[in-house]
């Protein structure tokens, strides 16, 4: 009798422990089912999004509708997505300490400028007086602090001076060194645009420093062209039948549109080519290029009357006014490109289509952390 009991025990609680067993099973497999939602959930509509958390994969999906997604231009973005964007570029702005990062950026340039402008006095001389580019600066007249501008001629005006125009060894030497040192800012430049795509370097250093080395002669070009305008325009006009008096007001009228047009041109080719990543296509750069080109002729135009009417920097800082002047102005210049970036890697990751060039490709395998990954949604 005692046997049967034992035996009834050991069953019962044989028994027990498989429905317990069968509990724990079904528990760890729902678990597992509603994880694997949620992965999906995240994976399809943007890991980063802390409100994708609770939600199923067709609650998700639900969510999601009317963001675009499925944009192939910032265009077919619709406006509740657009609202997405804004919110994610100001929390990226204040993620990405992008204060501080202009301001690094802003010392490497300031260091890197007046080597610049030696590398481009040098060349200048070899076609024209080098001196006559002091001149062509009141073409920055508005844009630039004019206390920063007074420097500026003077420093040209000095390198000018100690020109000749004659291609020497020496002048070879000091042109390279010039250009290496210039070479430093555009570097900064590129790192910064890293931070705010989150991207690492990838490129070798040689192959690294041979694209800066590009980007900062072709900087310098342009803006050696831009002054030469100067000289060569009233001689077209000249040719076309025109008046050369009529010179001076052209360029006055032309100047802004010009320029926004070089800025933009400029800044859509810094926005494609200088972060480490597969670079985007054309149409998915424009809008911040436009943006932050707009936002730059503003803030450099009310930087520069702000200085002119109320702050007095040389009476704070003395001689040094001019150049505490001019790094103001370049740190909010680098700020202003930096939100640019910041708002073109957003609108970027709105979508979940290809953004990048050349044939398409899945997420995950676009050589681009914004174009491989779909941003959060912000806005209700």
């Amino acid at each position: 009798m005692a046997g049967m009991t034992r035996l009834q025990d050991r069953v019962e609680n044989l028994v027990s422990w498989f429905a317990a067993s069968v509990l724990t099973a079904a528990a760890v497999i729902y678990a597992m089912k509603r994880d694997d939602d949620r992965r999906k959930a995240k994976v399809a509509f943007g890991s980063e999004n802390p409100a994708t958390e609770p939600l199923s994969l067709q609650e998700a999906r639900a969510r999601e509708r009317g963001r675009g997604r499925k944009a192939r231009t910032p265009v077919h973005i619709p406006w509740r997505g657009w609202k997405d964007i804004f919110v994610r570029t100001y929390h990226e702005v204040q993620n990405n300490r992008l204060l501080s990062l202009a301001a690094g950026v802003a010392f490497y340039s300031l260091v890197a400028l007046f080597p610049a402008i030696a590398a481009g006095v040098s060349v200048y001389a070899f076609f024209s007086n080098a001196a006559s580019i002091a001149n062509h600066l009141s073409l920055a007249a508005d844009i630039v602090p004019g206390a920063s501008l007074d420097l500026l001629r003077e420093e040209i005006t000095r390198i000018a001076s100690r020109s000749d125009g004659k291609l020497t060894f020496s002048f070879l030497v000091s042109f390279a060194i010039a250009l290496w040192s210039a070479n430093a800012g555009m570097k900064a430049i590129f790192d910064a645009l890293n931070i705010i795509y989150d991207e690492k370097e990838k490129r070798g250093i040689v192959w690294l420093n041979l694209v800066s080395l590009f980007f900062t002669v072709c900087a310098i070009g342009g803006a050696l062209i831009a002054l030469s305008a100067v000289v060569v325009f009233p001689l077209v006009l000249a040719a076309l039948g025109g008046s050369s008096l009529d010179a001076p007001l052209m360029i006055g009228i032309l100047r802004w549109p010009v320029m926004f047009a070089l800025v933009i041109v400029a800044l859509a080719i810094l926005y494609r080519y200088g972060p480490s990543r597969r670079a985007p296509k054309w149409r998915w750069i424009s809008v911040g290029s436009v943006f932050a080109a707009v936002l730059w002729l503003v803030v450099s135009y009310l930087f520069s009357w702000y200085l002119a009417n109320f702050a007095n920097y040389s009476a704070t800082y003395g001689a040094l006014g001019a150049v505490v002047g001019l790094m103001m102005w370049m740190w909010l210049s680098t700020i202003v490109v930096l939100v640019g970036a910041e708002f073109n890697s957003e609108i970027e990751h709105q979508t979940a289509i290809d953004s990048t060039a050349g044939s398409e490709r899945p997420l995950g395998a676009r050589g681009a952390v914004v174009a491989d990954t779909v941003g959060s949604a912000k806005a209700a």
